[in-house]
């Protein structure tokens, strides 16, 4: 080899190749970890330790001694409350308040007040204190609604639900804290059955979750079968025609979405009995799918399905389900007009009216309805979503109901700006990528946002775990958070009636009310009679509502009138003055709620808030420091006296 066969290639100083070299380095790992998805540890979910794993498994497979669709139908729903922090314990007291005052008993299901009555495993009408103090630590509750299609024919309840609880309790290995309320005011006779989430060694109980799902069912259809014996063919045939007519989702729509193609069914002749009565019912179901505008007839015995169809069905009886406990609410003998607050629309304007009752909106989730007469002459169903225990407003409060806000979280902001730069699409490595400093958790809480969005139809995720990313993205995502949240913006103009407003000595609701737009039936006529009669009370006595003085010396009244009702001294509040007591209950007067906080023989009206509502009973020390008030608690204490 010559001396200047080889001629080396000098870099600069302070050579940059070697942070090349690593750079490069760092893009092949990347790309290395991309192909291979990393194993994960999964986490601990104790189903291998939780009672009823054995039996939730074999319910699956279990030989029965009658064909399965001779076997009883029975709905079990459930759901674990947990009592997390703070509202948690007050949600678990308001559950079991929520399915007595819901309830009717069997013996009178049209009598007025006629609420359900509490039983557990011994005793037909229980106290609900013992259980609910037994229940004061628990971590969780677990929540069972046991509803037989064939509820009627049982006759009392109370011995399939002990029944029932009785094989829940072999099935689980240990015995059971329980309370349960039958429900005889639906079509359907159903029974509400709370558990204590501990076991017989005050341990907390955890119950296996395919037991849950699919055991409790089953062995309840064994029970109803049992009882009543296995469904014959005339009973399994009035069952089947008498979906023909209803307005939701049904077994023979099921039938149909199978069977159609192209969104085209095609009923085909019959070629025994059996396909005969088959043929039938689909026939007179697609006619009822036709007058609803959700098939139209193509050609002999040929219908086209509508675009979205079954989607529709189940819009329709979710909205079936709403006027029928709307109607049960107002009561058999109201025939005016009925409407239902849309509350995740922009295109819903506000509305003000009185409260008339409130219902089970979800009864596992004690999620509730308002009745309210509006001033427009209608009565809505107003849906509140998730709310503060004991904060509901009482029957014949005023109050206004606004669409929920629509906004977008700040997680699909930035999902959407990631989409904007990378053709519509999004991933946890083009997040990673674009955002080197993000961690990993942060980019993990984006993928499960999209998750979410992606069960409910908002975006589409490939095969190769890319996300399709709308451009519409933003305003899909901000309305399925205010379809999530299920609820309206509910503001509360005054916690008493009209009656109570009209001679009241503070400012209240009606001095504003002559500007609402009010119409010259039902409630609206209301109001505008309370409003003249509101103005000539000011005049005679020479109030002015605008008077600052007005309202102390309207509470002192009101001070007063409960002193001598409790035999208690009023303590009025002083700026800067600490005032320890038990919260013992709201008060509703015509300047608003206050919270009645007592000790020995003192008590104190402080401004109320929601909050309050999850330490009733508890200890609290207030302190008002200008226009606000604040407040620590402190350990449980008995009522006052």
């Amino acid at each position: 080899m010559s001396e200047n066969a080889f001629t080396p290639r000098v870099g600069r100083i302070g050579d940059k190749g070697r942070g090349a070299y690593k750079r490069y380095g760092s893009r092949v790992r990347k790309a290395a970890a991309k192909l291979t998805k990393p194993a994960s540890r999964k986490g601990f979910s104790g189903a291998r330790l939780a009672r009823g794993t054995a039996a939730g498994r074999a319910a699956s497979f279990r030989a029965h001694p009658f064909a399965k669709f001779r076997m009883r139908r029975v709905i079990v729903k459930t759901h674990i409350a947990r009592a997390g922090k703070g509202i948690g314990r007050a949600a678990f007291r308001a559950h079991v308040n929520y399915i007595q005052r819901d309830g009717v008993s069997k013996d009178a299901p049209d009598a007025d007040n006629q609420h359900g009555v509490l039983y557990d495993k011994t005793s037909d009408s229980i106290d609900d204190e013992g259980f609910l103090s037994r229940s004061e630590d628990d971590r969780h509750q677990f929540r069972v609604i046991l509803s037989p299609e064939d509820g009627a024919e049982l006759g009392d309840l109370k011995e399939t639900t002990r029944a029932f609880m009785a094989q829940m309790e072999k099935d689980l290995g240990t015995s059971l804290d329980w309370v349960a309320v039958d429900h005889w005011n639906t079509g359907h006779p159903h029974t509400h059955i709370v558990i204590r989430g501990k076991d017989r060694f005050d341990d907390d109980l955890v119950i296996a979750r395919e037991y849950l799902t699919k055991g409790m069912r089953h062995m309840a259809s064994e029970l109803v079968t049992e009882r009543l014996g296995p469904r014959r063919d005339l009973e399994i045939a009035r069952a089947k025609a008498s979906e023909v007519t209803k307005d939701r989702f049904t077994a023979i729509d099921r039938m149909i979405k199978e069977k159609a193609v192209d969104s085209i069914i095609h009923v085909a002749p019959a070629r025994h009995g059996h396909d005969q009565f088959e043929r039938t019912l689909t026939l007179r179901r697609l006619k009822h799918l036709e007058g609803l505008r959700l098939a139209e007839p193509v050609g002999d015995l040929s219908w086209r399905l509508a675009n979205d169809w079954n989607g529709t069905l189940s819009e329709l009886e979710k909205r079936g389900d709403i006027i029928r406990s709307l109607s049960m609410a107002a009561g058999e003998d109201y025939r005016g007009p009925l409407a239902i607050f849309e509350y995740a629309s922009p295109e819903q304007r506000p509305i003000i009216g009185r409260v008339v009752s409130d219902g089970a909106q979800d009864e596992l989730r004690d999620t509730r309805f308002l009745v309210v007469d509006g001033v427009d002459g209608k009565r809505w169903h107003v849906a509140l979503g998730a709310h503060e225990p004991g904060a509901l407003p009482p029957a014949g409060a005023i109050i206004e109901a606004v669409p929920q806000a629509r906004f977008p979280r700040a997680s699909d902001k930035t999902i959407a700006q990631i989409a904007a730069v990378h053709r519509g699409r999004y991933s946890e490595a083009i997040h990673a990528a674009d955002d080197p400093a993000s961690s990993a958790g942060y980019r993990e809480a984006h993928k499960r946002r999209l998750e979410a969005l992606r069960r409910a139809g908002v975006v589409e995720r490939l095969a190769d775990g890319n996300f399709v990313i709308p451009k519409n993205y933003l305003e899909r995502a901000a309305a399925f958070e205010a379809q999530r949240t299920g609820g309206a913006n509910v503001t509360v103009k005054s916690w008493v009636s009209l009656d109570a407003q009209i001679e009241a000595r503070a400012s209240v609701w009606l001095d504003d009310a002559e500007g609402e737009r009010t119409t010259r039936e039902g409630f609206g006529a209301e109001v505008k009679t309370a409003v003249q009669k509101r103005a000539a009370f000011l005049k005679r006595e020479g109030i002015d509502p605008a008077d600052p003085k007005l309202k102390s010396s309207a509470l002192a009244v009101e001070a007063a009138n409960l002193s001598g009702a409790t035999g208690m001294t009023y303590a009025p509040a002083m700026e800067g003055v600490s005032f320890s007591g038990s919260y013992q209950r709201p008060v509703d007067l015509a300047q608003g709620r206050f919270a009645l906080i007592a000790k020995s023989k003192e008590f104190m009206l402080v401004p109320w808030r929601p909050a309050m509502e999850r330490q009733r009973g508890r200890s609290i020390t207030v302190k008002i420091r200008g226009s606000g008030i604040e407040w620590t608690v402190g350990a449980k204490r008995g009522l006052a006296r």
